[in-house]
């Protein structure tokens, strides 16, 4: 039987299940990776993006169309992650618009929509670049919009999407050099055809159960570091949602007030929020147990998870989330920058940041994480150096969202711009439009070349690559290949002129033996004699060494 027809529970559910498709094949998506080195994250990033719009859809007696979207479309602006994550928000933000106040749709109404997604996401790009995510949903949503008749089905629809996504999908590498050269297609397309494919399953029905978890968020847990003699200390991060059955109390006069009230008086950390008949609780307790034999009075658990505090707070990042983060005093201004790896963080606010975020290539911080850096920094201009291309876009929507301070975004595309420009940030003037200015001509006489393991073989940029070999590169360009890290790092150097700098900042990997950044840091002292050279211990993934030249 066609569906001719959308509510707000058919819309949940395609969310759910596009959520779910995309998770069955992130690994797929980001092995389409344009660089041979170990960042691809864009199946990671439009998971979560999406996975965070899912999460707000708890109220499953909702039935209209334009809360279901509002609430979507709200949660994934706020768990945006990537250029890929922040586009496939602004695509929802627009589908959302078009359905304000409306209960169900058709297809004729539902097209209208699919068309604002597109002018939604084209606007959240300064310069679009076709052959990217942008133009496989345009052309999907055009042709399948021009097969649109007052008699249409959801079925027909998605099968015209689908069928154009693929096909536009066919034709990136030819709308963009960098793909051709690489042989792949472009990740975020594809990543938005497993969500078309999701969608188009819970229209016909098909029920979808979410399959892999993204890279970043899977967890290495320690489990000896709690043993046979550990004493508890930290208790146990206790989730649930609970569903309020009639069965059990009068749900109307149910009390969310009193029940904080309650996991306050066993627990602490308490988050704790009712939306229709769904009850979603955390808290942190060292006995969930009672906490679970308490609620069971009110209904029926729909989702339960309990984990060992001790194990997250021997990881360095876990163990940061439970730390509380008051205000700083507040200030005129104010500085928040992302990085990864503790020496570079260290660094960072030994340069005077009040804030540096979690994340970097392959870690991308969503726009909610911005946001309370934000929060965190309490001051009344706050200057953002983002320190990757991939995440300017979440940091410029963390800026539109926030309104408790002037944010700026210094457009830093690599560690080395963001070291540069916060080390020789002058707010004197007191003209926002002369820092900017100053901070941009800072950027572009910064020079950051990296080294990294290749994980496939390639040919790029007229440098021949083998898999496991160690490659350097600026940017999106590739300068050097060898099996030897040192090599690679030292010949990277030479290829770069680093004779012509005065500073080189070399920042060393996590994977990096001390003995071998020792040798290099004497070779480029005996090499480079009139240059002041500086290690740093980073502590960073992926890139084994960071070359900073100014």
């Amino acid at each position: 039987m066609s569906t001719i027809l959308m509510d707000g529970a058919l819309y949940a559910n395609m969310i759910k299940s596009g959520a779910a498709e995309l998770s069955d094949n992130i690994k797929l998506v980001n092995d389409l990776n344009v660089f041979p080195i170990p960042d691809g994250d864009t199946g990671d990033n439009m998971f979560m993006t999406i996975d965070s719009g899912a999460a707000h859809l708890t109220d499953e007696s909702e039935t209209s169309i334009f809360k279901i979207a509002d609430r979507a479309a709200g949660g994934m602006l706020l768990g945006a992650r990537g250029n890929s994550g922040v586009i496939l928000s602004r695509i929802f933000a627009g589908i959302a618009k078009v359905l304000k106040d409306k209960d169900s749709v058709n297809v004729p109404m539902f097209s209208k929509a699919m068309e604002s997604g597109v002018k939604e996401a084209y606007g959240a790009v300064s310069v679009p670049v076709e052959g990217t995510i942008l133009t496989v949903y345009k052309d999907g949503v055009r042709y399948a919009n021009s097969r649109v008749t007052n008699g249409s089905s959801f079925d027909d629809y998605f099968n015209d999407l689908i069928w154009e996504l693929k096909r536009s999908l066919d034709r990136t590498p030819d709308l963009l050099a960098v793909l051709k050269e690489a042989g792949v297609v472009d990740s975020g397309g594809a990543g938005f055809i497993y969500i078309a494919e999701g969608m188009k399953k819970a229209i016909g029905g098909e029920i979808l159960s979410e399959g892999a978890q993204p890279l970043s968020a899977r967890k290495n847990i320690d489990l000896n570091a709690f043993t046979e003699d550990s004493v508890l200390e930290f208790g146990y991060c206790t989730e649930f949602l609970l569903r309020l059955q009639k069965a059990k109390i009068d749900i109307d006069s149910f009390d969310i007030d009193a029940l904080i009230s309650w996991l306050n008086s066993v627990g602490d950390s308490v988050v704790a929020f009712r939306e229709g008949t769904i009850v979603k609780v955390h808290v942190h307790t060292k006995k969930p147990g009672d906490v679970f034999n308490y609620v069971q009075q009110f209904g029926e658990f729909l989702t339960m998870k309990i984990e060992n505090m001790t194990l997250q707070h021997n990881e360095t990042h876990a163990q940061k989330q439970f730390e509380p983060k008051p205000k700083k005093p507040h200030k005129k201004y104010g500085i928040v920058s992302v990085a990864t790896g503790d020496g570079i963080k260290d660094t960072f606010l030994s340069l005077g940041c009040d804030c540096v975020v979690d994340g970097g290539q392959s870690m991308n911080p969503s726009t909610e994480d911005l946001i309370e850096a934000f929060e965190e920094v309490n001051a009344d201009i706050i200057f953002v150096f983002p320190n990757n291309g991939n995440i300017i876009m979440a940091a410029n929507q963390a800026a539109a969202l926030y309104k408790d301070a002037d944010v700026h975004i210094i457009p830093s595309k690599t560690i080395g711009e963001g070291y540069a420009a916060i080390s020789m940030l002058d707010t004197t003037s007191n003209d926002i439009d002369t820092i900017i200015a100053e901070q941009k001509e800072i950027i572009a006489g910064v020079v950051t070349g990296m080294v990294s393991k290749a994980v496939r073989d390639t040919e790029m940029d007229g440098v021949e690559i083998k898999k496991d070999d160690y490659v350097g590169f600026v940017e999106d360009k590739i300068y050097i290949d060898d099996q030897n890290r040192k090599a690679v790092a030292f010949g990277l150097t030479e290829k770069l002129g680093a004779k012509r700098y005065d500073i080189m900042l070399v920042i060393v990997g996590e994977d990096v033996p001390k003995e071998e950044s020792d040798e290099i840091y004497k070779e480029l002292r005996k090499a480079y004699r009139r240059t002041e050279i500086v290690m740093i211990d980073g502590g960073q993934p992926i890139y084994d060494y960071i070359i900073i030249l100014e």
